[in-house]
């Protein structure tokens, strides 16, 4: 339950008698209505990291190495720990893992002799595609049918609610 009421009846943290009911009741069903969204993407991630057997890490380093090689980039061992931020020994123990389920392939680098170029199989793309892009096409196409003002009006309301949850330095 996400209702100051319920949740904060003293009103220490939030003032919610500043609120007419119906608006306090429409602020609630917004947040009640994230909370129902995030429930509904973690299942959505949780199927699809168990239909392939993986972990987050490894299905974040897929979606990056896939997004790489789709804009003509190889991934490198380096690429994937900075973008992850994780120690490249983490990722050499991912990349182990994930080369011995054949979800990748390490080749060496046609630029740099000392580097180790990542290529997602195909097999893998196509199990990507069908687990996650269907469903992100659903959401693409949810935005789509917002109207522009609509769009900027969330694209607001998200880059406000990441804000608060980012740690404020002292």
């Amino acid at each position: 339950m996400l209702d100051p009421r319920v949740m904060d009846p003293d009103q220490e943290l939030i003032q919610y008698d500043a609120f007419e009911g119906a608006e306090l009741d429409q602020i609630v069903d917004v947040l009640e209505a994230m909370r129902h969204w995030r429930t509904v993407e973690r299942r959505l991630n949780d199927a699809s990291r168990k239909y392939m057997k993986l972990g987050e890490n490894d299905m974040r380093a897929l979606r990056f190495m896939i997004a790489s090689q789709r804009h003509g980039v190889l991934a490198t061992p380096s690429d994937v720990a900075k973008h992850l931020q994780i120690t490249t020994a983490s990722v050499t123990k991912m990349l182990d893992r994930l080369a011995a389920s054949d979800y990748i392939r390490r080749l060496p680098h046609p630029e740099d002799r000392r580097s180790t170029a990542i290529e997602v199989t195909e097999e893998t793309q196509v199990i990507a595609r069908q687990s996650v892009g269907e469903s992100h096409a659903q959401r693409f196409h949810v935005v789509a049918e917002m109207t522009p003002a609509e769009r900027e009006t969330v694209s607001k309301f998200f880059a406000a609610l990441s804000a608060t949850g980012l740690p404020t330095s002292e």
